[in-house]
């Protein structure tokens, strides 16, 4: 555990964001007088650090909250890494430390995700419910290992770190926290957790855990992600997996408002949020022929990328065609009878569209 923690039991209204010393004990601010108060532990991804939690520090003031420091990042960043069974160790004890009563609910990112699967197998009775996204556990085949190993070569380069903030759709202060943070992670602990994820597989004893689990992924992840979820409904039958139309790896930050609303229709009734799509039923029948228009359940092409590690440039979508009535037309003088605009009936498939698409 980091020396930090006993130093760092500050509210999070009193603590600015730091890449290196963000609070990791965030005592409950808004007390429920019908409910005793629970705990959310956020564990995050292995680009960033738990600085990436804090608009969700913010939100859930209702919660007592545990952002812990994983081993080689944040505040560890000097320490080597040991190990996810280490690393779930690690969670466990603070929350042996910090949690007085009843269990927890987790909450994964990526790397992060992996951890939590972890504790649930070997610390089921601290944990109440868990939630990951973004979290491969099938391994990622020669390419994508080669080329991961290639961008260590680059971390300690700010440019680098800047380019991948923008293709996880990080803006203004996010930017500068993971450029901050990403300079100072080692390459030989980067390497020590890509040789022990990319191969895949799930912890043992993981069907030891009973309790509720939702596994996300953004539709613009890596499909490395959601071919993992075979896998987890293997071997968590209680699993429930669902796709996040339209958002990117790091979607807590690229849109807190959906992420918050998901998450509290999690752990406050073990619900789900109505913009998240099931990917097996938008799989369109054997044999049935794949709508034209994209399906939000859909992952980008690349097939077998890290969920940490965001794809190259990709180039502009192409402009839109012009239809029948292509170019600058005056309204003025359409005669609206002899247009006969129909409306399209609603397709198998079809989804509604939500305000969290819009941000609103």
């Amino acid at each position: 555990m980091t020396a930090a923690k006993d130093q760092n039991k500050t509210p999070a209204s009193d603590a600015s964001r730091d890449a290196t010393d963000y609070p990791e004990v965030h005592p409950g601010r808004h007390h429920d007088a019908q409910r005793s108060m629970q705990t959310l532990v956020f564990l995050h991804g292995g680009n960033v650090g738990n600085w990436s939690w804090d608009p969700q520090v913010l939100a859930f003031g209702d919660y007592n909250i545990l952002t812990l420091h994983l081993p080689a990042f944040g505040a560890r960043f000097e320490e080597a890494w040991e190990g996810l069974e280490s690393a779930a160790d690690d969670v466990a004890a603070l929350i042996a430390d910090e949690v007085s009563e009843g269990g927890v609910h987790l909450v994964g990112m990526s790397l992060g995700g992996v951890i939590a699967l972890h504790v649930a197998a070997r610390h089921p009775e601290l944990v109440d419910s868990v939630m990951i996204t973004g979290t491969p556990v099938t391994g990622v085949g020669q390419a994508a290992r080669a080329f991961q190993r290639m961008q260590l070569k680059l971390i300690g380069s700010e440019w680098y770190w800047r380019f991948q903030a923008g293709a996880y759709g990080m803006v203004d202060d996010e930017r500068e926290l993971f450029t901050e943070h990403g300079v100072k992670l080692k390459a030989e602990n980067l390497r020590a957790i890509m040789d022990e994820m990319d191969p895949g597989g799930l912890p043992e004893k993981l069907d030891s855990y009973q309790g509720p689990v939702l596994a996300l992924v953004g539709a613009k992840e890596p499909k490395v992600v959601q071919k993992s979820f075979e896998a987890l409904r293997a071997k968590l039958p209680q699993v429930i997996t669902r796709v996040v139309p339209g958002m990117h790896h790091q979607w807590n930050i690229e849109n807190p408002i959906l992420f918050n609303s998901v998450l509290r229709k999690w752990i406050s009734e073990e619900g789900l949020h109505q913009i998240l799509v099931d990917p097996q039923a938008a799989k369109p029948a054997r044999g049935a022929k794949a709508a034209p228009a994209e399906q939000p359940s859909e992952a980008p092409e690349s097939e077998d990328r890290d969920a940490d590690l965001p794809a190259p440039p990709v180039q502009e979508a192409e402009a839109k065609k012009s239809g029948k009535l292509g170019g600058k037309i005056d309204p003025r003088k359409l005669d609206p009878k002899k247009l006969a605009f129909k409306k399209k009936a609603p397709q198998k498939g079809d989804h509604p569209e939500s305000a969290a698409d819009t941000g609103k």
